[in-house]
């Protein structure tokens, strides 16, 4: 599906069409893992034209989806992105790329130094009024009031989408360790691929994201830097995905804790089970109105899938995956 955008989609909102192609098309931006990177250049001088264009909307309370890969931040994007309100972006990395370079860590637009944790000190006044630029600039093309935002890592990033919006909604989805770890594991074995003599998957550029992921976030670690030797090693494509699932639920519940009215954890598996209750939920949270082509899309879209069977992993990840995973009443 181009832009997820699906037959039933077109038919219960048409004007969403037209958002989600702009959005995919204009604003996002290509990863190294995807085709269609030739349009980049064109994607980062829209944002560079955004930045010298006068401010044309306000960025009001935007929503950012946040979390692990493949723990249903897709989806539920595209489900928000039907309110009437809402315009949705799906990862827009170059977006956020062509005024904060030093985030890439897949290393899509750069090879420079990237960082996987960002604070306060990141955003600078300069920074903070093209960032908000250029987002009002998407939303005016778009014709929309709120900006949803799917960017999982940016669970990483709290203190910095707070010093830019204050009044960000954070949506923090969880879901079934195994479930996640294991969807993320063999998605690099469907899309991975070398180009350049280089290995382009779920970890970027030859193993970039995992390598930042170990230098800044796991060393720091209270539990798994006593072992970052033997986890730097790691290999296993389940073993990796446990580790970044591991650091992600301990941030995002910590972040919940701290910041109540920023972000809502969201279970992906009650929003599977109980969309309509889940859905309003999260509009209540984000101050959004009642959408009922929105709700009705959720309960025809959103559909619990088959649990994944558990597979072996290193032992010393075990005690804290399964720590985690019975703290977050999963078996």
């Amino acid at each position: 599906m181009v832009g997820q955008i699906d037959s039933r989609y077109i038919q219960m909102r048409p004007t969403k069409f037209f958002s989600r192609m702009v959005s995919y098309a204009f604003f996002e931006g290509r990863p190294v893992t995807t085709r269609g990177q030739w349009i980049n250049p064109l994607v980062l001088g829209i944002h560079s034209f955004a930045k010298r264009f006068p401010v044309t909307k306000k960025i009001e309370q935007p929503i950012f989806i946040m979390g692990t890969g493949r723990s249903g931040t897709t989806i539920l994007g595209v489900v928000l992105s039907m309110h009437r309100d809402c315009g949705f972006l799906n990862e827009p990395k170059a977006l956020w790329y062509s005024v904060f370079p030093f985030e890439d860590i897949i290393g899509s637009y750069t090879r420079g130094d990237a960082f996987y944790e960002l604070d306060a000190r990141h955003a600078d006044a300069d920074s903070i009024k093209d960032i908000r630029k250029t987002f009002g600039f998407y939303l005016s093309a778009v014709m929309s009031k709120r900006l949803v935002d799917k960017y999982p890592e940016l669970i990483f990033r709290i203190e910095f989408l707070r010093e830019i919006f204050p009044d960000f909604k954070g949506l923090f989805i969880y879901r079934n360790g195994w479930d996640t770890c294991i969807s993320s594991a063999n998605w690099s074995d469907v899309k991975g691929q070398t180009k350049n003599d280089e290995l382009h998957d779920w970890w970027g550029v030859d193993n970039r994201k995992w390598n930042i992921l170990i230098d800044q976030v796991v060393s720091k670690d209270d539990e798994l830097s006593t072992n970052i030797g033997v986890i730097r090693e790691m290999s296993n494509p389940v073993d990796k995905s446990v580790v970044e699932w591991i650091v992600s639920m301990k941030r995002g519940f910590a972040m919940a804790e701290k910041y109540p009215k920023n972000i809502l954890p969201v279970r992906y598996e009650s929003l599977v089970a109980q969309p309509e209750n889940t859905l309003n939920e999260i509009c209540s949270f984000c101050n959004l109105t009642k959408d009922a082509v929105m709700i009705k899309y959720g309960l025809n879209t959103l559909q619990a899938v088959p649990s994944k069977e558990p597979v072996e992993i290193h032992e010393v990840l075990k005690p804290v995956f399964q720590k985690w995973m019975a703290k977050l009443n999963y078996r």
